[in-house]
C-alpha cells in the first residue's frame, strides 16, 4: 500500500510559484495529483507548473473574490473536481511597531492573508460539498499563537486562518471534508526578505532546533493532511516549528 497517495485528485496551491508553495505543488505532485499551480505570479507559476507532471498554472487574485470564483470554476470546468485546496498564498507586511503601521499597511495584509483564504473557502467548499469529499488545507504560522514583535498584522492575521480553519472544519465536519492549517515557524523562504535581520534573528532564536525550516519539511506535514488517509483530523492546526510551539 502506498500511504498518502493523491493519484486521480485534483489539487490547487495558491502561491506556489515559489517558497513553501512550490514545495507542497511538488509534493503533491510527487504523490500522484494534477496539481493547479494557483499564483498572482502567472509567469512564474508556468514555469513551475512546466517542470511538474499533470500540472497546471492557474491564474488567481485571492483578494478579489471575483478572481477566486473563476479560478475555482476554471479547474471545475477544465478537470471536474477539486479534491485539495491549500490556501498557501501570503504576504509578511510590514515590519515595524503598530504606531509606524498605515491604515494601508493594516488594509492589505488583512486582504492576502485572511479574506483571502476566506474567500478561497467560500468558493471551493460547494463543490466538495457536492461530492462529499475534500481536503483544506491552510498556513498559518507560529506566529498566530504566540504574536511577533514588530509583526502585528501577520500574527492577527495568522491567528484569524486558525480560528477560520477551527471554524470552518466544524461546518463540514460530516460532509467528508476535513479542513486543518499547519503553522510554521520561521522558514527560509524570499517572505524573509520583507522582514529585518533582527526579525528572523528573533525568530530563529526561539526555535529549540536552533534553526529555520525548509519548504519540504512543511510540504510533509500538507501532504499527511492533503490526503485519505487524513480522515479524522480536522479542525487541528499542526505545528511545523522545531519545538518553538508552546501549547
Amino acid at each position: 500500500m502506498d500511504y498518502f497517495d493523491l493519484t486521480g485528485q485534483v489539487a490547487v496551491v495558491t502561491g506556489a510559484a515559489t517558497g513553501i508553495g512550490e514545495a507542497i505543488a511538488r509534493r503533491l505532485a510527487a504523490a500522484g495529483a494534477v496539481v493547479g499551480v494557483a499564483d498572482l505570479n502567472l509567469p512564474g507559476a508556468q514555469t513551475v507548473a512546466a517542470s511538474l507532471p499533470k500540472a497546471f498554472a492557474l491564474p488567481i487574485d485571492i483578494t478579489d473574490p471575483a478572481s477566486v470564483s473563476q479560478a475555482v470554476s476554471a479547474v471545475i470546468s477544465h478537470r471536474g473536481q477539486i479534491d485539495i485546496w491549500v490556501n498557501n498564498a501570503g504576504i509578511g507586511g510590514k515590519a515595524a511597531p503598530i504606531w509606524e503601521q498605515s491604515d494601508e499597511d493594516w488594509a492589505r495584509i488583512v486582504a492576502v492573508n485572511l479574506s483571502g483564504v476566506f474567500y478561497c473557502c467560500r468558493a471551493v467548499i460547494p463543490f466538495m460539498r457536492q461530492r462529499q469529499y475534500g481536503r483544506i488545507v491552510n498556513i498559518a504560522s507560529i506566529a498566530g499563537k504566540e504574536g511577533n514583535p514588530n509583526m502585528t498584522g501577520y500574527s492577527a492575521t495568522k491567528a484569524g486562518v486558525i480560528g477560520l480553519t477551527k471554524s470552518v472544519a466544524k461546518e463540514v465536519a460530516k460532509e467528508g471534508i476535513c479542513v486543518n492549517a499547519v503553522a510554521p515557524a520561521v522558514v527560509r523562504t524570499k517572505i524573509l526578505d520583507q522582514l529585518t535581520p533582527e526579525q528572523v534573528a528573533y525568530m530563529t532564536a526561539r526555535i529549540p532546533m536552533g534553526r529555520t525550516g525548509t519548504p519540504e519539511e512543511i510540504a510533509a506535514v500538507v501532504h499527511f493532511l492533503s490526503s485519505r488517509d487524513c480522515s479524522f483530523v480536522t479542525g487541528q492546526c499542526y505545528d511545523a516549528s522545531g519545538g518553538r510551539a508552546t501549547y
